[in-house]
């Protein structure tokens, strides 16, 4: 299972309720601020973007999706939840190991902005122009389009986090009974 969404939509509080099911999560962000670290930088919202940008030049838009099959694969889980997909080539690096739903979690600027504020990780913008630098920046290496092809959306716009969570949830078990054998 695929999740996507602009920064701050609330892609990890969604996936909360697989994880607490058993689920596996790995995080595509988590990988691109390694690489940060790896390349002696500081995983600011400045480096994290710059590397994850220069990651998609040299190998290609499926890049960050590449390094995290290494990790899923060492997850020894037919249960993954994957957090973060920014692009449909990623998705379809997926796809090729896997059955794959892609779901979107949707949310305003606004209520993305104040959600970023509250989780006020190292790679979060500071600024709300940051914030509007770092959603073109998104917007360049194509969110939009997986975001726009999900097979589902939850919005985050009125939500509680358990609400999110628990609509992902059933999004996913509704998929799993239309797939199953």
């Amino acid at each position: 299972m695929a999740v996507t969404g602009m920064p701050g939509a609330g892609k990890s509080t969604a996936a909360k309720g697989l994880v607490s099911s058993g689920w596996r999560k790995v995080v595509m962000g988590d990988v691109v601020r390694e690489e940060t670290r790896r390349r002696g930088l500081e995983p600011d919202a400045t480096n994290t973007g710059e590397v994850m940008q220069d990651l998609r030049k040299t190998l290609g838009d499926a890049a960050v999706a590449k390094l995290c099959m290494k990790t899923i694969a060492s997850l020894g889980s037919d249960t993954v939840v994957v957090d973060g997909v920014r692009s449909m080539a990623e998705v379809e690096e997926f796809r090729k190991s896997a059955r794959v739903i892609l779901l979107a979690v949707h949310a305003s600027p606004a209520r993305r902005y104040a959600l970023l504020k509250e989780r006020g990780r190292s790679d979060d913008p500071l600024t709300y122009e940051m914030f509007l630098k770092r959603d073109q920046r998104e917007l360049g290496v194509g969110i939009s389009v997986p975001i726009a092809l999900a097979d589902e959306v939850i919005s985050n716009e009125h939500s509680t986090p358990e609400d999110v969570s628990r609509q992902m949830t059933q999004a996913v078990d509704r998929w799993l009974a239309s797939v199953a054998p």
